[in-house]
């Protein structure tokens, strides 16, 4: 079999009706819209979220809050899992994602050292932000703390 030779099963394909071209298409004239009435206008009909006249539900549920658009979104790690490394080690976002610590494929608005758990290595870390509490931690156990 050659790629000429390939073709579509008879029937797979139907046409579209065409509409409003005249009575022997048989869908001519008003071309299924009916006769006057909303509907039949351009742009009629009622919208998607429309409810008959009932309170619609995207106002019937209550809204609170907001989302502030700055935002930041950190990857948050403890310092109880940087205990599997070395002394010396330079740990930053990068190091820790290959070395399978960090799930993500991106470092979104940088990594955030919270302080829960404890650390006996020296460590030299680099962060976008540290906790109080992490960054007396790493730096009781002879380590650094590096804002990035």
């Amino acid at each position: 079999m050659k790629i000429n030779d390939i073709s579509v099963t008879p029937g797979a394909r139907k046409k579209s009706m065409r509409k409003g071209r005249g009575p022997g298409s048989g869908n001519g004239k008003t071309a299924g819209r009916g006769h006057k009435g909303q509907g039949a206008r351009s742009g009629g009909g009622k919208g998607p979220m429309f409810e008959g006249g009932q309170m619609p539900l995207y106002r019937r549920i209550p809204k609170r809050g907001f989302t502030s658009r700055n935002k930041k979104e950190y990857i948050v790690i403890n310092v109880s899992d940087l205990e599997v490394f070395d002394n010396d080690t330079v740990i930053d976002a990068v190091f820790l994602r290959d070395a399978g610590v960090i799930k993500l494929p991106k470092v979104n608005d940088g990594l955030k050292i919270l302080g829960d758990g404890d650390l006996s290595k020296k460590l030299h870390v680099k962060a976008t932000a540290f906790t109080a509490s992490a960054r007396d931690k790493i730096l009781e156990a002879g380590g650094e703390a590096e804002v990035v």
